[in-house]
């Protein structure tokens, strides 16, 4: 067929020609429908069929993809054993005896997801070294895609919280071929060397063929939309690795392609990586504790310089074979363990982006996965330098966690959320992220319009110790407070999100407040609410409430949004003297 194609273009050469213009044509307008990510100004989105798309995203427990059966196109999704819960969290003599049947995917679609997080272990698709089974991401996709859901898989590697427990076994087994990290006071620990050649080469071959079958089964459909590379790297126990060779590296001279990375960006570096490059009076060469002086930050660096490139290798090998977007994620710090190794030491933390950023070029983003109530403190340090928002992991069984997401994705312009465990979530907590989602998706175009102008766009998180905000939005002051019916009913927080959609026009969803506005231009000019639509979802589908007045608004001085749920209304503003 080829030999004939090629006869015809030769006896035709002006049709030739157009034809293969237009087949490179094709070509690139194809290649324009693989999902990647857009930057422009203040926003990155991921395009996803051509168009912006927002992630109303969770992900499932880590062994779910460990059954065919689970993954598997199907409508039910059945736990056996229900999970004890200690302290806010599974406890672990029922974490790992949890028995179901069936398949997640339409519970997703229940929860009003639109992506699912999902892991592959690198010991599901390569049980033996160099065979490769893809039943399970076949499974996984398959089932996906019959509900109409994007997929961002999770590669499971090298390394998974700090552990390598979903390396292979016959990896495992070869520890001198293999060599493990070592730390003070255990010696060598079941934690891949990220100064192991022969894991980084396998680890990259295994990611490689696994993104080769992807594009294979998926190029046309694209299921999947977003890839994560390993998952919460770093080392625990110790500030870094102790072995002879890691010994060796820490006092050789740090590489020039960091020292390079840190001279061209020398005055936009984050502060934590600043104050230790200046206790040395910024010096240009020597080792790590010459360069950086001595100390657990310092060790911090260092195994971030040896994980970020470690896993740039991956991400490229695999990124050659499809190349979708790339990101990784965080364990992060917290006050109870505030010190390298007690968290995960060399991971993608705020405080050594730079290092990353330098070691791992092709990685397209880092990620936080949020478990500490200073939420929004880590989605500012992550987005500090000019970064996309994505997080990959949070609470699903802490209902103020909702709307920390809710805030996340009209604050950030984020790619996305996902809470972690959402197949565990107990029907009487999944009310509000369902009602959530299920509202932030029907304004989601809107909501993707506006990113990166907050003359568009706004949030509002506000509490009992902050019961108010305002801000400009275009020709208008509009402030958001804490709900209150003449003293009758009180709450004690609030948040939302607020789109101005026209010259006098906004949208508001939210749960729990009252916004009213102000306008800036001419002294003494007042705002009056006009016409207020509430939107209800009825039969399957967001339209048209009643419109509102009299006691719904205040006698006209403010959009009142609901006490219990989600509630999403429109109002029509005008001025007065």
């Amino acid at each position: 067929m080829k030999s004939i194609f090629f006869k015809h273009l030769k006896a035709l050469p002006s049709q030739g020609v157009f034809l293969v213009l237009l087949l490179a044509f094709c070509n690139i307008s194809f290649g324009q429908h693989i999902p990647y990510l857009k930057k422009e100004k203040n926003k990155t989105q991921l395009i996803v069929d051509g168009k912006p798309f927002l992630m109303l995203a969770g992900e499932l427990s880590n062994s779910i993809s460990g059954s065919i059966e689970l993954m598997s196109p199907g409508d039910k999704y059945i736990p056996r054993k229900k999970y004890a819960m200690v302290n806010g969290s599974l406890g672990n003599d029922t974490a790992y005896d949890m028995d179901y049947k069936g398949s997640v995917w339409q519970q997703m679609v229940d929860l009003n997801v639109n992506t699912v997080l999902v892991a592959i272990s690198w010991q599901m698709v390569e049980p033996e070294e160099g065979k490769f089974d893809f039943s399970v991401v076949d499974a996984m996709i398959q089932g996906a895609r019959e509900k109409n859901l994007k997929l961002v898989p999770l590669w499971f590697g090298s390394w998974k919280n700090g552990m390598s427990g979903y390396a292979p076994l016959w990896l495992k087994q070869d520890y001198k071929r293999f060599p493990r990290t070592k730390i003070k006071k255990e010696g060598r620990i079941e934690v891949i060397s990220t100064f192991s050649e022969e894991a980084l080469k396998a680890d990259a071959k295994a990611f490689k063929a696994l993104m080769k079958h992807i594009k294979k089964v998926d190029n046309k459909h694209r299921t999947v939309i977003m890839v994560q590379v390993e998952n919460e790297v770093g080392i625990l126990g110790d500030s870094r690795d102790r072995s002879e060779i890691a010994e060796k590296a820490f006092n050789s001279p740090v590489p020039q392609k960091l020292m390079d990375y840190l001279l061209k960006n020398k005055n936009t570096l984050i502060p934590d990586l600043n104050t230790l490059w200046a206790s040395t009076g910024y010096k240009k060469s020597g080792s790590w504790t010459e360069v950086f002086g001595s100390g657990v930050w310092t060790d911090l660096l260092f195994m971030s310089w040896q994980y970020s490139t470690y896993m740039n290798y991956v991400t490229k090998q695999g990124k050659e074979a499809y190349n979708l977007p790339m990101f990784v994620n965080a364990w992060l710090e917290y006050t109870d363990r505030p010190n390298p190794g007690g968290f995960p030491s060399g991971g993608p933390l705020p405080r050594v982006m730079d290092i990353w950023k330098a070691g791992a070029p092709d990685i397209d983003f880092m990620s936080p996965d949020i478990y500490a109530s200073n939420f929004v403190e880590w989605c500012d340090q992550y987005t500090a330098q000019g970064d996309p928002l994505f997080i990959p992991e949070t609470w699903w069984n802490k209902p103020e966690y909702v709307a920390y997401m809710l805030y996340a994705i009209g604050n950030y312009n984020t790619l996305g959320v996902a809470p972690f465990g959402i197949d565990r979530l107990d029907p009487e907590k999944k009310q509000n992220l369902r009602e959530m989602y299920r509202a932030v998706e029907y304004l989601a175009p809107e909501i993707l319009k506006n990113q990166g102008d907050k003359n568009k766009m706004r949030a509002f998180l506000i509490d009992i110790k902050k019961p108010f905000v305002e801000f400009e939005m275009d020709n208008y002051y509009v402030k958001a407070r804490l709900y209150s019916r003449r003293g009758k009913i009180k709450v004690d927080e609030a948040h939302g999100i607020i789109l101005k959609t026209g010259e006098n026009k906004f949208i508001i969803l939210g749960s729990r407040a009252v916004v009213s506005f102000r306008p800036k231009t001419l002294e003494n000019e007042k705002a009056g609410l006009g016409i207020v639509n509430e939107y209800v979802y009825r039969d399957g589908k967001w339209q048209k409430g009643r419109m509102l007045g009299g006691d719904e608004t205040n006698s006209g001085r403010g959009v009142f949004l609901p006490v219990e749920g989600y509630g999403i209304q429109e109002a029509d503003i005008y001025k007065y003297k």
